[in-house]
This record gives C-alpha cells, sequence and structure tokens, in this order.
C-alpha cells in the first residue's frame, strides 16, 4: 500500500489535473459565449430586416384595401341614389 505522502501527491496531481480542465472549460465556455452572442444579433437583425418587410407588406394590402372598400361603398351610394331617384330619371330622358 502506498505510504500517506504518495497518496496525497497523487491527490494533489488530480486536482492540478481538474483545475487545468477547468480553466479549459471556463475559455470553452467564454468562447461559445461570444460565438452565441453574435449568433443572437444576427437573428436579431434578421428578424428586424423581416419583421420591417412584412410591415411595410401589410401596410401595402391595407392601403389597396381601403381603396377597394371606398371604391365599393361609392358605386354603392351611387346605385342607391340611382335606384332612388329612377323616376326622375326616367321623366328627365323621356
Amino acid at each position: 500500500m502506498a505510504t500517506t505522502s504518495e497518496r496525497l501527491g497523487i491527490v494533489e496531481t488530480q486536482v492540478k489535473n481538474l483545475d487545468e480542465k477547468i480553466d479549459d472549460l471556463k475559455v470553452d465556455v467564454k468562447e461559445s459565449g461570444a460565438d452565441l452572442k453574435g449568433q443572437l444579433v444576427k437573428m436579431y437583425d434578421a428578424s428586424c430586416t423581416q419583421h420591417a418587410a412584412l410591415s411595410t407588406e401589410i401596410n401595402a394590402l391595407k392601403r389597396q384595401r381601403d381603396k377597394w372598400v371606398w371604391i365599393g361603398a361609392t358605386a354603392l351610394a351611387i346605385l342607391g341614389w340611382l335606384v332612388g331617384n329612377s323616376d326622375k330619371l326616367v321623366k328627365m330622358l323621356e
């Protein structure tokens, strides 16, 4: 069986190895964090661009819809006026 000092030396070596591995992990985490942050910024920018494009498209569709609603309402108003005054119009045409 190993002596106490030999066992202590083995434990110290293992602790040093663990410290080195932890330091390596810290570096990896920092690098991964920077990569993730870069990817998140890239995704955020892409999302903002897509939202702006969709907003522009939706606004154009709303304007087009409003235009056709007003045209339809105007046509119905004219048709209603014509029907309501059809007797006067017929007399004018005679």
